[in-house]
């Protein structure tokens, strides 16, 4: 059997995908051989893996600094929100219900075998598994059937590590909050803490790491320094900036300005991390209809629910800003839901269940829902140049016989879709598009030559292996995964009088 680990966190996006990818970058780089593991993931940034499965898109990039290949075990339980108070129940990688919150939990104890199932299968094949919590670990309102962290961790005996968000302030508190609220029995798997995001000189902050050791007994296990430029795929919209910031100089004279819809129900907007990689491209996500004035480039991205979030996009006046957009001749690409909004009619009796509405009519194109979810990982040709994707998508869309063709969509003078994601990490169609763009816009906008957005990403994980390395207590960190947590580590009140 092999060791495990658990990267816990006190908040949602407090880091804890980011770190499990780079402990698993410094493991695989030391020979390793090492597996990403969620139990439960809450999000609407997904993928497709090679054998056909959906999952969540932050194992995607887990695995890939693991350096294996992506699969179902890694992230048996995907919950897709869709609504206010529900969500798709995904299970190794197929919708098997349509849930809310309270729905749901009945469910969970059959999928915690699913679960150990899975995670079992992982230690049987790799060396080390490192698994991410979801959320905090402390959710006391939730923990009798809890299945992503202490549940888990105790189910499992996994050594848990809690990263703390320090940017976000009350650190301390939040390390220290998070063990005493546990029962014991996950007290007594709570091995010590990492913190993420710190700016500055870190002797300031070591009297407080020493007396936090005091107060836990818990050994803080590394200093994280803030890392910007990473834009790694993130699994919700609390990652997603809301102002854009160019990575480089243009190469050519201009700047090229695209602005994406941030739709309330946004999915796998990881499409638009290569065109943020190019040099002199700014992207920008907007909300209000005066944010389109000076795009050059419009996109509607992918949603989770077509019909819901194009209702929003008429309520904010985006949609009558597209339209105009368009019709003057300005660029406009439609990703999976985006394409579908860009249709004439959406008959849409499955997520919605709104029957047949009108699109923004912008394509010669008819969406009507099916049942059964697509999924797939297309290959094709564009602008003549090769491109792979993947689909994710219950809409399926029918495109006239006269049109003229994208990739498995249509373009219609300036306005393109398609319901492929990951087309524009495809260098050279990324490159041929944006060519497209300036010639469209008159914008003197050249793409950079030499951008290979594998590349690119391929450095970002390094960059979190070397965090790792570099800033954690690898010693340490290799004693848990190896012996797991120590048998006497204090208990901490009020947790402790639980016991």
């Amino acid at each position: 059997m092999s060791g495990s680990l658990l990267v816990a966190g006190t908040t949602s996006d407090a880091g804890k995908s980011v770190v499990t990818a780079g402990i698993c970058r410094w493991l695989a780089r030391e020979g390793v051989s090492v597996a990403p593991f969620k139990a439960q993931n809450m999000s609407n940034n997904s993928m497709v893996t090679p054998d056909g499965a959906e999952i969540g898109r932050a194992q995607v990039m887990q695995a890939a600094a693991a350096r294996v290949e992506p699969e179902a075990a890694m992230n048996p339980v995907l919950l897709k929100p869709g609504g206010d108070n529900s969500s798709q129940v995904v299970v190794l990688g197929r919708a098997v219900a349509d849930v809310t919150a309270l729905s749901y939990r009945p469910m969970k104890a059959a999928l915690l075998e699913q679960v150990l199932a899975s995670l079992a299968d992982l230690r049987s094949r790799f060396d080390v598994v490192i698994c991410e919590g979801a959320g905090s670990p402390t959710e006391i309102n939730l923990r009798a059937d809890d299945i992503a962290n202490m549940g888990l961790a105790t189910a499992a005996d996994l050594p848990v590590v809690v990263v703390g968000d320090i940017d976000r302030g009350g650190l301390f508190p939040a390390l220290y909050g998070t063990v005493a609220l546990m029962p014991p029995a996950d007290q007594r798997l709570v091995a010590g803490f990492l913190v993420n995001k710190f700016r500055g000189d870190v002797r300031l902050l070591e009297p407080g790491l020493v007396e936090l050791e005091r107060l836990t007994g818990r050994p803080t296990l590394g200093v994280l320094p803030w890392l910007g430029g990473l834009e790694l795929d993130v699994e919700d919209s609390l990652g997603v900036p809301s102002g854009g910031t160019l990575t480089a100089a243009p190469h050519g004279e201009d700047v090229l300005r695209v602005a994406v819809a941030r739709l309330p129900r946004l999915s796998n907007f990881t499409d638009l991390d290569a065109l943020a990689a190019e040099p002199g491209v700014l992207v920008r996500y907007v909300t209000r209809a005066e944010e389109l004035a000076d795009a050059d480039l419009v996109v509607l991205p992918g949603t989770r629910s077509t019909v819901t979030d194009l209702a929003w996009l008429r309520e904010t006046g985006l949609a009558d800003a597209v339209q105009r957009h368009a019709a003057a001749g300005g660029p406009v690409l439609g990703i999976c839901g985006g394409h579908q909004m860009l249709a004439r009619t959406i008959t849409d009796d499955v997520e919605s269940r709104a029957g047949t509405v009108p699109g923004l009519g912008l394509l010669p194109t008819d969406v009507r829902f099916a049942p059964e979810k697509t999924l797939g990982r297309p290959t094709g040709t564009a602008l003549g140049q090769p491109v792979r994707g993947y689909e994710i998508h219950h809409g399926v869309v029918t495109v006239d016989d006269a049109a003229e063709p994208f990739l498995d969509g249509a373009r219609a003078g300036s306005v393109s879709g398609t319901t492929w994601h990951g087309a524009l990490e495809n260098d050279g169609f990324r490159r041929a598009f944006l060519t497209e763009v300036a010639r469209t816009t008159g914008r003197r906008f050249v793409p950079a030559p030499d951008t290979d957005f594998a590349a690119v990403r391929e450095a970002r994980l390094d960059r979190l292996g070397d965090l790792v390395a570099e800033h954690a207590d690898t010693a340490a960190l290799w004693r848990l995964i190896e012996s797991g947590a120590p048998p006497d580590l204090p208990l901490l009140p009020p947790g402790s009088a639980a016991g």
